[in-house]
C-alpha cells in the first residue's frame, strides 16, 4: 500500500491537504480542511449590524459577498424594506468583486499551469511569469483587477473590508463624479473580459487531453431570477446529474433542501441535496453550476458565450476544467451587468437607507460568490443581538465534490 500527501495546498484560502492512499482496488482519496475558522460562534453576542462589519474577514477575496449576505439575512430578520436605489448600490458592488476575484482566479490563479505548462519551474510558474511572458495579457489582468476594487472602494467604503452595508440599505451614495469616472472604462473592461473568454477556449482547446480529469457527475446549484443567471439575488436552483430535473426554492427554505454531512477527516460539513441523500446528493456550485442551472445569461454577449460554451461541452458539463471557461463567461456577463447599472440614473440617488429598528428574528441572505452560493443565517433576540448563526461558503459546497474529482483524477493517471 502507497500512501501520498500533498501538503500544504497551494494558491487556495485556507489551510488543507490531501492524501491518497492507493492500494489493491480503489484509491481512497481524502481533502483534508485543517483550519477551524469559528465565525458561526463569534457573532454569537454581538450586535447584528456589526455582523456584516466582522464576517469579510472569513476571506481576503471574497469579502464583498460575505459582507452582503450577511446583510441582508439581518434585512430578512428585521423586515426591513431596502429602498431599489440601495439594492442597485449593494449590487454594483457584488459586480466589482466578481470582476475583479474571477480576474485574479484565472490569470493569477490558474493561468500559469496553462502559460508557462505544469512542468514548468514553481519559481516561474507564477503570476511574474506570465507578465514576462504575455505581458498584454497581465496588462489587462491587472486592469481588470483594478477597476472591480474601485467599484467597491466607491461604493463599499474600502477596496478590501467594506462598511456600507447596513440593515435596510446602505451608508454611501455613489456621487456622479463617481458614476461617469466608472462610465468611462466600463466599455474597455467588456472587452478585457470578452478577450479572457477568447483566452481560455484556446488554452483548454491545446488541452483537451486534460479535460477527462475531474470529470464527475454531481448534482448542480445556482441562484436564478425568472430562470436568469443572477448574481445579487434570486432563488436557488437545483439541477440533476442527468439535467433532466430542476428543483427551485427561496432562499428561507434552505434547510428543507440542503443537509450537511460530518466527515471525520475535516472540519468542513460537507453538504447534500437531502431528497437525494448522502453521497448521491453531492452537487457543485460556482461558475460551471451556474451556466448548468440557468435558460439564459440575462445579458446579451455572455448568452452568445453561453450558447457557444454548451455547444461545446455535452450538457449538463462536468469537466472540473470547464469552471475556468465558465468563469470568464460570467466575468463577460458582470461586465455588462455594471454598464446597465452605471447607466441607470437611480444608481446615483439620495434614497439609500430605510428606517430599521432591532429586534427579535431570523433571516436568511443568500448571493453568488465568486466560488458559489454563499449562504447566512442569523437568529437574533428582542434586542437585536445575535443568538445563532449559520454559514455554509461557496468552498463549503464545493469540498465533497472536489474530493470526488480529485479521486477520479487520480484513477484516470494510475
Amino acid at each position: 500500500m502507497d500512501k501520498i500527501v500533498i501538503e500544504p495546498l497551494s494558491r487556495l484560502e485556507g489551510h488543507g491537504k490531501v492524501t491518497i492512499t492507493v492500494a489493491e482496488g480503489e484509491p481512497e482519496v481524502r481533502l483534508h480542511i485543517i483550519a477551524l475558522r469559528g465565525f458561526e460562534k463569534f457573532v454569537v453576542g454581538r450586535p447584528a449590524e456589526e455582523v456584516p462589519r466582522i464576517v469579510p474577514r472569513i476571506c481576503g477575496i471574497c469579502q464583498v459577498p460575505h459582507h452582503l449576505a450577511a446583510v441582508k439575512a439581518i434585512d430578512m430578520a428585521w423586515n426591513a424594506e431596502v429602498p431599489e436605489t440601495a439594492k442597485l448600490l449593494r449590487e454594483l458592488m457584488l459586480l466589482g468583486n466578481m470582476i475583479h476575484s474571477h480576474a485574479l482566479h484565472f490569470y493569477f490563479l490558474a493561468s500559469p499551469d496553462f502559460i508557462l505548462g505544469v512542468d514548468a519551474d514553481p519559481s516561474i510558474r507564477n503570476i511574474v511569469g506570465v507578465i514576462e511572458k504575455e505581458p498584454e495579457l497581465a496588462k489587462q489582468a491587472i486592469a481588470l483587477r483594478r477597476f472591480g476594487q474601485k467599484i467597491v472602494s466607491f461604493v463599499g467604503g474600502k477596496p478590501i473590508h467594506p462598511i456600507t452595508g447596513i440593515p435596510g440599505g446602505i451608508s454611501k451614495k455613489l456621487s456622479e463624479e463617481e458614476r461617469d469616472e466608472l462610465l468611462k472604462e466600463i466599455d474597455t473592461i467588456i472587452e478585457y473580459s470578452k478577450n479572457a473568454v477568447e483566452v481560455v477556449k484556446s488554452i483548454l482547446e491545446k488541452n483537451k487531453e486534460l479535460l477527462k480529469l475531474g470529470t464527475i457527475d454531481t448534482w448542480y446549484l445556482g441562484l436564478v431570477k425568472n430562470g436568469e443567471h443572477e448574481f445579487y439575488d434570486g432563488t436557488l436552483r437545483f439541477l440533476s446529474p442527468d439535467g433532466k430535473e430542476k428543483v427551485e426554492f427561496e432562499a428561507k427554505d434552505y434547510l428543507d433542501y440542503i443537509g450537511e454531512h460530518i466527515v471525520p477527516h475535516s472540519y468542513v460539513k460537507y453538504p447534500f441535496y437531502k431528497k437525494a441523500g448522502y453521497p448521491d446528493g453531492i452537487y457543485r456550485v460556482g461558475p460551471l453550476a451556474m451556466l448548468n442551472v440557468c435558460d439564459s445569461m440575462g445579458t446579451e454577449i455572455a448568452e452568445e458565450y453561453r450558447k457557444e460554451y454548451l455547444n461545446t461541452y455535452e450538457f449538463p458539463v462536468k469537466a472540473s476544467l470547464a469552471y475556468h471557461h465558465a468563469r470568464m463567461i460570467e466575468l463577460v456577463a458582470a461586465a455588462e451587468k455594471v454598464k446597465k447599472l452605471l447607466e441607470n440614473d437611480k444608481i446615483i440617488g439620495n434614497d439609500i437607507k430605510a428606517e430599521v429598528e432591532p429586534k427579535a428574528g431570523w433571516g436568511v441572505g443568500i448571493v453568488e460568490a465568486p466560488r458559489g452560493i454563499l449562504i447566512h443565517n442569523y437568529e437574533t433576540d428582542e434586542n437585536g443581538i445575535v443568538v445563532k448563526g449559520n454559514m455554509i461558503v461557496a468552498s463549503t459546497h464545493n469540498t465533497p465534490a472536489m474530493e470526488l474529482a480529485i479521486k477520479q483524477a487520480v484513477k484516470e493517471l494510475l
